[in-house]
């Protein structure tokens, strides 16, 4: 078997079998098949694309690279849930506790942010002492004891896709639907569990810019899993503006503790409760309608706060939190802007409410680079609402007040007031089943 003639039948269109996927893929991760070649392998791959049949043989390939999970001493079925990020995605950490408060086991393996939307392990360890770095054996006793636990990506799992992830970013073949595909669900059916909820995103904020690109990613997705044979959905949402109130890392997690305590009702609340509820569902906790009326009595019995406090203090970090939110890292210096007319708030771009927090160190630009895991923006109004002029619109957080004002010009710009109010626009766009 010769990896030219490969490069050649998938330029060609001609579907390659199960054996000479693993082949590259496995050629490929023992250092055997040279990087210019997977190079033009993935081109031909983003230029012609690849057969359902041939996704799901390359998907299996990259998770059979590596180490695969077991959540078998967990002692019931297990959830995860995978978002494809966007700006003020903090659902995980209020769906972890919500599906463990109702009995549902979340075991959740997380990454790191890089560029203008935030990393999950990034949020969590601007909670004083959390750790995300636990043995393997601990991450599936405290799913066990507690019901959810969220750790970063770590040990041996999916070897393939670190290879290949790292490759796609230097030859313009990151925005392949079979590569994102295989890249995502490779690393969820390497973990193991047994249910899997996709969140995809649309919209300025998103990866996928359109539903009809996020419909087709997710379809994909949901065929990869079921092939697996794993139970797995996938919902489509809008990310045409930030979610939730609070862009940063510890202001989104301020912002959960606010919404597990009860002192916050909002689209993000019920959003991350639908999809507790979806999650609940997949594992045999009944209808989408019966789980959804669990999930809100967790939230407002104040159950999935006391579970997002065991989980903190599992984790080494300082449960306090959930009682005294002020001992989250604060940053030094902040900027309030206000409305400069009055009108509707018709779009705020979240793309750029995320480059602004870059800006003010709530993300990086390279691996290396430190966090401000105190700075952010904190939205006083939302897309849709009525404002007037010298209302308070947001506030900026940051290390100095010349940083806050920056950012604060640079939201200013991409959001657009307007006399009339905009059509309200759903959360939840599509159920993919």
């Amino acid at each position: 078997m010769q990896m030219y003639d490969l490069i050649q039948k998938t330029r060609r269109k001609e579907a390659l079998t199960e054996e000479q996927i693993h082949f590259i893929v496995d050629g490929f991760t023992r250092g055997e098949i040279p990087e210019y070649m997977m190079s033009a392998w993935m081109m031909a791959v983003c230029c012609q694309g690849l057969t359902d049949a041939e996704t799901a043989a390359l998907t299996l390939a990259m998770r059979d690279s590596g180490e695969c999970l077991s959540m078998e001493s967990v002692g019931g079925i297990t959830v995860d849930k995978h978002s494809t990020g966007g700006i003020g995605d903090k659902t995980t950490l209020l769906l972890a506790p919500i599906v463990a408060a109702c009995g549902g086991y979340v075991p959740k393996m997380s990454g790191r942010g890089l560029g203008f939307t935030g990393g999950t392990i990034d949020k969590l360890e601007s909670i004083p002492n959390f750790s995300t770095s636990l043995p393997m054996e601990r991450f599936l006793e405290i799913t066990k004891e507690i019901g959810c636990c969220v750790i970063a990506q770590s040990g041996n799992l999916v070897p393939a896709d670190k290879k290949m992830y790292a490759l796609r970013n230097l030859t313009a073949t990151v925005d392949s639907i079979p590569l994102i595909c295989s890249s995502i669900m490779s690393k969820k059916l390497a973990l193991g569990a047994d249910c899997i909820l996709l969140d995809v995103k649309f919209g300025h904020g998103a990866f996928m810019k359109t539903p009809e690109d996020a419909q087709l990613l997710a379809r994909a997705m949901v065929d990869v899993g079921k092939r697996a044979g794993k139970q797995c959905r996938a919902v489509l949402t809008d990310m045409n503006a930030p979610l939730g109130a609070n862009v940063g890392n510890a202001l989104e997690v301020l912002e959960v503790i606010r919404i597990l305590r009860g002192e916050v009702r909002n689209p993000l609340s019920e959003l991350s409760t639908t999809l507790a509820a979806h999650m609940l569902s997949l594992s045999g906790k009944g209808s989408v309608e019966k789980c959804m009326e669990m999930a809100r009595t967790a939230l407002d019995s104040g159950a999935a706060l006391r579970k997002f406090a065991d989980m903190i203090a599992a984790q080494g970090g300082d449960a306090e939190v959930t009682e005294h939110p002020e001992l989250l890292p604060q940053s030094d210096a902040k900027y309030t802007a206000s409305a400069p007319n009055d009108g509707y708030i018709s779009s705020m771009q979240s793309e750029e409410v995320g480059l602004a927090c870059l800006e003010l160190g709530a993300g990086r630009t390279a691996a290396s680079s430190e966090i401000d895991y105190g700075a952010g923006v904190e939205l006083h109004a939302f897309v849709g609402e009525a404002v007037t002029a010298g209302q308070p619109l947001f506030t900026v957080y940051g290390k100095t007040e010349e940083l806050c004002k920056k950012a604060a010009a640079r939201i200013l710009q991409c959001t657009q007031i307007t006399a009339e109010k905009p059509e309200a626009q759903p959360l939840l766009y599509q159920i993919i089943s």
